[in-house]
């Protein structure tokens, strides 16, 4: 089963965004292995209104937490403890599993245990998501810094947003990492904007 871990650089950077395109694309299982903040529509729940085909299957989460915060915190409100080893692959039938991370590559779900090593864990390949604001390309560097450092595949970024040449090209300047897909800001996310997206990847 081939694994891609979808992760930004930060919260609300376009994570669940770019899994449906993936999951559509590939025809992809979905896992959202820890959600924090169930007030409002889950990953989950958005990710089964925006994929039209009926072979990708959204498996549950390995923890649904209330608190729209980092894991670490919103577990600990609720007298939860997440235990990395209950955080088990989903069995799937299909060639490949889009996962998405919480946050970004160090957001904690735990005081020790941290998205970063829940990569490791799957082994698996990132898809960087990247939003062009003012301080993107610190982050975007540090992140990628970060999984270089811990020898983890990145396949590429995403970048999503409005577009800032300026920034794209230092990204992709100093990392050495390709442009998977653009995506601009749409008016709505739904099924025919999922769609085309979808059909861009080509290089998977």
């Amino acid at each position: 089963m081939r694994r891609l871990f979808v992760t930004g650089i930060g919260t609300d950077i376009g994570k669940t965004l770019v899994s449906a395109i993936l999951v559509e694309a590939l025809r992809a299982d979905y896992w959202k292995p820890v959600q924090a903040g169930t007030f409002y529509p889950t990953d989950s729940e958005n990710m089964r209104s925006y994929i039209s085909n009926d072979t990708s299957v959204v498996h549950p989460e390995a923890y649904r937490l209330k608190g729209h915060k980092s894991p670490h915190e919103a577990s600990a409100d609720e007298n939860i403890e997440i235990d990395p080893d209950k955080i088990i692959l989903p069995h799937t039938l299909n060639k490949t599993l889009v996962i998405e991370g919480a946050g970004g590559v160090m957001v904690p779900l735990t005081q020790k245990y941290f998205i970063l090593d829940l990569i490791k864990k799957f082994n698996a390949e990132v898809v960087l998501v990247v939003q062009n604001y003012l301080g993107s390309i610190n982050h975007s560097l540090l992140t990628i810094d970060v999984l270089k450092r811990n020898n983890i595949k990145i396949l590429g970024i995403v970048f999503n947003g409005s577009p800032h040449r300026a920034s794209e090209e230092i990204i992709m300047n100093y990392s050495g990492l390709s442009c998977l897909l653009r995506i601009v800001k749409e008016d709505k996310v739904d099924k025919e904007v999922i769609l085309k997206y979808a059909g861009r990847i080509t290089n998977f």
